[in-house]
């Protein structure tokens, strides 16, 4: 009845929604809620941390997350920006000034998570840490970001999905040729902020409080990439390619997101598979205490 009324009703248009990328504007200083999200998303993603850290069997103290937070925020940012240049639009390498824009927009996830893994190792390697027991207690708050990070997405009228008859399906802007009609499309944005924001921090917690798998190094970090990756291979079916990439995803079949997931998908198997012969008694950094 619902899906009937929405639909009878027409497509829902972005214009009406009242959502704009700026949260404020004061003289030359401008906060965007893209800027927010990931303010947001490393603030609640530390304090979650801290709470995993208090746990028998944690891989470093209290004190050590801290500057494990710089460490991973400078990943997630040269990281992102560096994959995107890679990955999405190289031809930013014929005009360098221009990658230091981030204020444009243009992050790589693929490339933050490369870069927040050197970070973590670069961190773990001088503190005297276990570097891959690291990564699965980050990789547990990461969904976190990935949430804020994709509603900034929706605000922001960006990365939408393809057209759709769906009764949610959304009117954005300017997705089509001056002078076209804008199709409605699917949300996808809300999609995955759903599927890698909620679905993959609730796959998270259940495996880390009501199973063993923090004691197997990599196990929970396998689990992420595989979650990871099959959500955002799942979601960019909705979605339409980036523009400068519409020609790639006809000619290999794959959007450039669903071809970065499957090395993920199939490195996260490889840790989850190898995860058990990894475990040993566990003396913790952190926490309450030794855990055999």
């Amino acid at each position: 009845m619902l899906a009937a009324a929405a639909s009878a009703a027409g497509p829902i248009r972005f214009a009406d929604l009242g959502l704009h990328p700026d949260v404020f504007t004061i003289g030359f200083f401008t906060l965007r809620w893209y800027s927010l999200a990931y303010i947001a998303g490393i603030v609640v993603g530390w304090w979650y941390l801290l709470k995993l850290l208090a746990q028998p069997g944690a891989p470093m103290a209290r004190r050590h997350a801290d500057d494990l937070v710089f460490y991973a925020t400078l990943g997630i940012i040269l990281g992102g920006r560096i994959g995107y240049v890679v990955f999405y639009a190289p031809e930013m390498l014929l005009r360098p000034l221009s990658i230091l824009r981030l204020w444009d927009g243009g992050m790589s996830f693929h490339g933050g998570v490369i870069g927040t893994s050197l970070g973590i190792i670069w961190f773990a390697r001088k503190n005297g840490l276990h570097w891959l027991r690291i990564h699965d207690y980050v990789a547990c708050v990461v969904p976190f970001g990935l949430f804020f990070g994709r509603l900034a997405n929706f605000v922001n009228g960006e990365l939408w999905g393809k057209p759709a008859t769906v009764p949610w399906a959304i009117v954005f802007e300017n997705t089509v040729p001056y002078g076209i009609p804008e199709p409605a499309r699917h949300p996808s944005q809300l999609y995955e902020a759903g599927l890698e924001g909620i679905a993959l921090f609730v796959l998270l917690w259940f495996f880390f409080w009501r199973t063993n798998a923090r004691y197997q190094p990599g196990r929970l970090t396998g689990i992420f990439l595989i979650g990871y990756g099959i959500a955002r291979f799942t979601v960019e079916i909705f979605r339409e390619p980036d523009r400068q990439l519409v020609e790639f995803a006809r000619a290999t079949g794959l959007h450039m997101g669903q071809w970065l997931c499957v090395p993920m998908i199939l490195g996260g198997v490889y840790l989850v598979v190898t995860s058990r012969a990894r475990r040993v008694r566990v003396e913790a950094t952190g926490g309450l205490g030794s855990v055999a």
